[in-house]
């Protein structure tokens, strides 16, 4: 079922829902303005667009999105940018926008400092081991991770995460490249205890212009090293804070991880860790409420007489 036939149920649905609930008093808050196309007929109390991505980039986008995007400029009473290139774009578009960058649940990740056990399914890959988490889509670089493990055949690189959009089968293939599949959010810290270093190896195209990768800080918060390519907001701040190491090509970014596999910086990570005080998604959670609350109207008087 797609098109109007599917925006139909799901309409009926969450119609079904409210008023099963007895809800009258809501906050509507979109993640994609899709889904317009079944509840844009509500009436919320405040209507809240979280911008996490630059959805219309990507490949395979309904090209009724942009519109859709712009009938949703149109409602929201606040939009939330999910980094700061994304803050730059849609400030231009709404007259309320508020930059909530990526934010981290620190002690989840930072377990990865400890001892934990090495999955099963990574206990036999050696070391060194160069890591990355996260969706393999149009906005992994493919090429970079050949010519690295080209360059390297001593290290071994580890992908963690389902193919999506793309031909699992055209992802390039090495004695040293492995791909684990999806694992689950609660045993990431697990493989990223045994790693070496992690990497960020995006593709520089218009599917990662507005990216604001959520585990940049996740990495940090394992203490693993980092090497990323150009991504604007690793660049900054992570890249000109000295946290992350940047690089554009499979050269660079192979000579940044040899550096990062030969030199350990004790300082680094107590900057780090005091950047990271500052960012956690309960913080993050209260501003956004803060401001919530400045657009809620007042509720009704009920009289009891």
């Amino acid at each position: 079922m797609r098109g109007e036939a599917a925006a139909e149920v799901q309409r009926h649905l969450l119609d079904c829902y409210l008023k099963e609930q007895n809800i009258v008093r809501f906050i509507s808050w979109y993640y994609t303005p899709m889904a317009l196309c079944f509840s844009g007929h509500l009436h919320p109390a405040v209507t809240v667009y979280d911008c996490m991505d630059e959805l219309s980039a990507f490949v395979g986008a309904p090209p009724e999105l942009v519109e859709e995007e712009r009938r949703l400029f149109k409602m929201a009473d606040i939009v939330f940018a999910g980094g700061a290139s994304l803050f730059e774009s849609k400030k231009e578009h709404h007259p309320n926008v508020h930059l909530f960058p990526s934010s981290i649940d620190f002690d989840h990740f930072a377990k990865a400092r400890g001892s934990m056990a090495d999955p099963p399914d990574q206990e036999n890959i050696p070391h060194p081991r160069i890591g990355f988490y996260g969706v393999l889509d149009e906005r992994l670089d493919q090429d970079l991770l050949k010519n690295v493990a080209e360059l390297h055949p001593d290290w071994h690189l580890i992908l963690i995460g389902p193919a999506v959009k793309i031909d699992e089968g055209t992802l390039p293939r090495a004695a040293n490249l492995h791909y684990l599949g999806q694992k689950a959010y609660t045993d990431l810290p697990q493989y990223l205890a045994h790693w070496d270093v992690a990497m960020l190896p995006f593709a520089c195209n218009t599917s990662t212009r507005f990216i604001s990768p959520t585990k940049t800080p996740e990495y940090l918060a394992a203490a693993k090293p980092v090497v990323s390519t150009p991504i604007n907001d690793v660049v900054k701040p992570y890249g000109e804070l000295g946290f992350v190491k940047i690089a554009g090509d499979a050269i660079t970014f192979a000579r940044a991880i040899g550096t990062c596999l030969k030199s350990e910086d004790g300082n680094r990570q107590s900057s780090v860790d005091q950047f990271l005080a500052s960012n956690s998604w309960d913080k993050t959670f209260d501003e956004m409420w803060k401001e919530i609350q400045r657009h809620l109207p007042p509720e009704p008087h009920v009289s009891h007489t």
